[in-house]
């Protein structure tokens, strides 16, 4: 099996960029033109290899190959994007691969990329690229080409050296055993091998609720591929596992009046085959809370009455203050129960929740993070 840190270790050192691989100091898909840019080099990459993988490095200096690091990424619906905007897509998988030098919260993204072996091309338009358009790597760059009915294969025997190169040992998995061990031992950490042959490592800041069992500040690590998943102070979920697979389902805390439940959000599986593979997959499961019309209106009119006041600078009373800090999550809670126009006023409100306290803009954050999961749904 492949310790994806080594595998990116011996992209940078064995070529600069070419028709197999990439790098990237940062990718950003939040607006059109950085989606666009992302689906062309995928699109480029996947023409270019179609009987191997191709790579994406993120994180990495372009003159020097220096690994500084990116945020972890956890969209895990990029396949989705790639679906919706490539004809013929790629089987695609993103993974936060740490490495030593770097910070706890700063991870190297790498960016696999699988061809179907037929001709990738743009399904629609996105920012200055046309739907139909076909792109290929020449060199390091990825260029419309017009192309002919075979694709050539050139890179098979060179990825396949450099996979074979970045195959796990005994040694690496039982030095990144001890290493989580030791690192985490704060949060209790524990460690359970899959399939006699995967070990998966994980610690987490245990809470209970009634009688349910939650964490935060959950740190996974697979170790024979230096892959991590990470949920923050933020994030609540459960954990389970069984012979075969290793489940977090992630939950929201909503409710209205002091009044708050715990709601599923996305549930992530992992799961161990006994064939020495795996797969990751992540299914939302958020059902939006219902709640009284007349309870929301009455809540949403508050809201735009504090807002209004944030606008022109005038001071908040006591209850308002309280009030506030619920305004990120009842304007969520609005929109889920169909007041379109709460969503357009949350975001009206962060700039003034980020200039009123950290802690105002931290839960609008929370919000947005939540809103951003169901919507890429």
């Amino acid at each position: 099996m492949i310790n994806k840190r080594l595998l990116i270790k011996n992209l940078l050192a064995h070529n600069d960029e070419n028709s197999f691989y990439d790098k990237k100091r940062v990718i950003d898909i939040s607006h059109k033109e950085g989606k666009a840019k992302f689906l062309k080099h995928v699109c480029a990459l996947s023409n270019s290899n179609p009987k191997n993988n191709s790579y994406i490095v993120i994180g990495v200096e372009d003159e020097d190959n220096n690994i500084i690091g990116v945020d972890f990424f956890d969209d895990s619906k990029i396949q989705n994007l790639i679906n919706a905007y490539l004809t013929h897509p790629p089987i695609v998988q993103y993974e936060n691969i740490p490495f030593p030098h770097l910070p706890d919260d700063k991870v190297v993204g790498l960016v696999t990329i699988r061809s179907i072996d037929k001709i990738t091309s743009l399904r629609k338009n996105i920012w200055k690229y046309y739907g139909g358009s076909v792109f290929f790597r020449d060199g390091s760059m990825s260029m419309p080409k017009v192309f002919d009915i075979e694709i050539k294969d050139v890179n098979s025997a060179i990825v396949s050296a450099i996979e074979s190169h970045s195959q796990n040992n005994i040694e690496h998995t039982l030095d990144g055993v001890f290493d989580f061990l030791n690192t985490r031992q704060d949060y209790n950490p524990k460690y359970k091998v899959f399939k006699e042959y995967f070990v998966l490592c994980w610690a987490g800041l245990k809470k209970s609720v009634k009688n349910e069992v939650f964490y935060s500040r959950v740190d996974i690590k697979l170790i024979n591929e230096q892959v991590r998943l990470f949920y923050s102070t933020l994030d609540e979920v459960s954990i389970s596992y069984d012979e075969d697979s290793f489940k977090i389902i992630e939950y929201v805390n909503l409710g209205l009046q002091n009044s708050y439940k715990y709601y599923p959000l996305e549930e992530t599986i992992i799961n161990f085959s006994n064939n020495v593979s795996y797969n990751i997959e992540t299914t939302l499961i958020f059902e939006a809370p219902q709640f009284d019309k007349k309870v929301l209106h009455h809540i949403y009119n508050t809201n735009n009455a504090i807002l209004d006041k944030l606008k022109k600078g005038l001071s908040l009373d006591k209850n308002e203050t309280e009030d506030l800090k619920n305004l990120p999550a009842t304007y969520l809670i609005c929109y889920l129960n169909l007041f379109h126009e709460a969503i357009d006023k949350l975001h009206e409100a962060k700039p003034f929740l980020k200039n009123y306290s950290e802690e105002m803009y931290t839960l609008y954050k929370e919000s947005v993070r939540i809103l951003r999961k169901v919507k890429y749904s």
